[in-house]
């Protein structure tokens, strides 16, 4: 079979995956302002793709060798133009779902309004917040043929064209940075019973004459531009600057990196746009797509909540752990049994207590923790400088590679480094991307005991409460003795360890997920309960697809629930037609990776950090954890088969057509709030 038929290209699956996000933004049944930063997300998800993966397929088709190479059986030049078309496409969908959204909004009393729809008594209001909270913050640039200028990072500006009066130079050219440090959205006073609200950009266009009062113009008006770049960061082999050096300017080169896409709107004068594309360097026409009046609506993402919950999901407050208090001796509990918590169904607080009580244990001896993402404000951070501070010997692999958060993560290294934490920064070309924990104990009679903690999640407090993740607490002294190999390895990483219970990446997931799909499908052969199921972000490395081809070749049932990338293609007869594939969408991000193998009976399940693809089997360091304990066990299968029975936010893929919903039978299954009434009635 051609490759292009048994494989999904993963550029194109990932636009399949943000048709998804769309597909929320559109849907009736999601409240109004939730719709409205479903379409934020659809935005910045499309801002990531062409920083990163766009901007690599680019990098392919520039090379001297485009002509020879391909991806996943395809060229790189045919794919950027399939790709392009398909995002007009989309990005056209996008606004039409806009303007629909705010058609509704206004029949709630929400009304958005531009600056030529703007009352005096508005204008007054909108004068005294231009002067003190935008005008102080914007950043304008007038733009000139003799001055190089760098129209610098990832951003939204508007251009602004003036026709000058009784000049030579007819037209002046400026651009005007939107500022990122305040909210896009200004609410207005409330007039009756109307909200109205206005953006940034059109509080900026009410107030050019204001910002452009030393030119004399005939006529000035200001058009939304947004600029996107290649965001991959590029090392120097300079050996006299450290890692972190390298890190921070090959971040100050990204706001610099090579423009991948300009969307504008296309009511722009063309001579003004030809002059932005001047300064920005870009050659080709494939980089620019025309749009509507606004731009940058990953900025819905924080749409403010104007005082209506009734436009906004119900909350959902974390339940309690089973048998498990934060006001408990965490420790303790732990040394008892293992326990799993299931963010956010249940409050990430439980990392914070264990971190917080093993600061503060005069018992406890050590830390060693792996960081991949926090939030800006970290108590996980405070946490160990806390341990370090009471003597503890506190060890911390800081992951300063992590995309988009390399400066927060340097921040933080220079935070935890000053507070006398010992900090590692990994493996020459791998990242590390497990979500480990150890602390070492010394208990009665001297003996140490281990702890930890091993997540499928980024130890981030923020993130932790819209992504679903598992976190097992742990005092198994044969999984944690593994753990602190993990730890041996990245600070001495030319010795390769060995492991029974956990799976790490680079050097052992491949083959053992290998010979764990090979023993069911053995045990199929010899007529023994045989089954995969797999709850995973993303698949994209062929070996692990070929290898489950075979197994439903062998008659092995699959299961899958994947988020995102999917490369493979399900109910192909021949060749996959006992894989089910389906992708769940909603008001929390699904995240954990999940690995259920039947063997025989006797079920072998693990949580995980690693996808199956190739750059976190092969150029990742990862951990995935078995889960003994039985009630856990049982817990994970259950949970993964609400989801699995999801027929409200349950969609079929790679299947024509594309991201269809699954039929609701007599009973609605919606997993996500099926999972938290789970947990509540525990």
């Amino acid at each position: 079979m051609a490759e292009q038929n048994r494989y999904i290209n993963r550029e194109i699956s990932w636009l399949d995956f943000n048709a998804r996000v769309l597909q929320e933004a559109e849907n009736p049944e999601v409240p109004l302002l939730e719709r409205l930063r479903f379409l934020g997300i659809f935005s910045n998800n499309l801002d990531e793709f062409f920083q990163v993966r766009y901007a690599t397929v680019k990098r392919i088709a520039q090379s001297e060798k485009s002509g020879k190479k391909v991806l996943g059986g395809q060229s790189a030049q045919s794919l950027l133009k399939q790709i392009t078309t398909r995002v007009i496409e989309d990005q056209k969908h996008s606004v039409q779902i806009l303007n629909t959204i705010e058609q509704e909004l206004k029949e709630e009393g929400i009304c958005f309004i531009t600056e030529d729809q703007i009352t005096p008594e508005q204008g007054a209001f909108l004068k005294q917040y231009f002067i003190e909270k935008i005008s102080p913050a914007l950043a304008t640039v007038i733009l000139s043929e003799e001055m190089d200028q760098d129209l610098t990072g990832n951003t939204a500006f508007l251009a602004v064209g003036m026709r000058l009066k009784d000049e030579a130079e007819k037209y002046r050219y400026a651009v005007i940075e939107l500022p990122s440090e305040i909210n896009r959205f200004v609410i207005l006073p409330k007039t009756s019973d109307t909200q109205y609200v206005i953006l940034i950009d059109d509080v900026i266009r009410y107030h050019l004459n204001h910002i452009f009062s030393i030119f004399k113009f005939e006529s000035i008006e200001a058009h939304m531009v947004k600029i996107t770049r290649d965001a991959e960061l590029d090392f120097e082999e300079d050996v006299s600057k450290s890692y972190i050096d390298k890190i921070i300017e090959s971040v100050q080169d990204r706001i610099v990196g090579d423009p991948v896409r300009l969307v504008y709107d296309k009511e722009i004068p063309q001579q003004t746009l030809d002059v932005l594309v001047q300064k920005l360097g870009i050659k080709t026409k494939d980089n620019l797509l025309p749009g509507a009046r606004y731009h940058h609506r990953r900025d819905f993402m924080n749409f403010p909540d104007i005082g209506r919950p009734d436009l906004l999901y119900s909350k959902m407050p974390p339940q309690p752990l089973k048998e498990l208090s934060l006001e408990d001796n965490i420790l303790e509990a732990i040394a008892a049994k293992d326990r799993l918590i299931y963010t956010p169904y249940h409050t990430f607080s439980y990392v914070i207590r264990f971190l917080r009580q093993a600061a503060l244990d005069p018992q406890v001896t050590q830390i060693k923790i792996t960081i991949y993402r926090l939030s800006k404000i970290s108590n996980v951070v405070s946490s160990l400088i806390n341990a370090a501070r009471n003597g503890k010997r506190v060890l911390v692999q800081i992951e300063l590679q992590a995309r988009f958060d390399e400066e927060n993560n340097i921040s933080f290294a220079n935070q935890l480094e000053a507070a006398g934490v010992q900090l590692i920064f990994g493996v020459p070309g791998l990242k590390v991307h497990s979500k480990i924990c150890y602390v070492e104990r010394i208990e009665a009679k001297n003996k140490k005991r281990r702890y930890g903690f091993i997540s499928t999640g980024n130890f981030n407090e923020s993130t932790a409460k819209v992504y679903t993740d598992y976190t097992l607490f742990t005092a198994n002294q044969k999984i944690l003795k593994e753990v602190n190999k993990v730890f041996n390895f990245l600070q001495v990483n030319y010795k390769l360890k060995t492991y029974k219970h956990l799976i790490v990446s680079p050097h052992y997931t491949s083959a053992t997920l290998s010979r764990l799909i090979q023993n069911e499908i053995d045990n199929k052969k010899a007529g023994k309960p045989a089954g995969i199921r797999l709850k995973l972000n993303s698949i994209s490395s062929y070996k692990m697809v070929d290898k489950l081809y075979a197994a439903s070749g062998a008659g092995v049932p699959i299961q899958m629930i994947v988020r995102g990338i999917c490369c493979i293609i399900p109910q192909v007869p021949g060749l996959s037609e006992n894989i089910e594939i389906v992708s769940i969408i909603d008001r929390f991000l699904e995240h954990p990776r999940v690995y259920i193998f039947e063997n025989a009976g006797d079920p072998k399940i693990y949580i995980s950090s690693a996808d199956f693809m190739t750059r976190n089997i092969e150029n990742r360091v990862e951990v995935a954890c078995p889960i003994y304990d039985k009630d856990l066990q049982k817990q994970i299968i259950d949970t993964f088969e609400i989801a699995w029975n999801d027929n409200v936010k349950g969609r079929y893929i790679n299947q024509v057509p594309q991201n269809a919903m699954k039929p609701i039978d007599d009973t609605k299954v919606r997993s996500q709030w099926d999972i938290y009434q789970y947990f509540k009635d525990q």
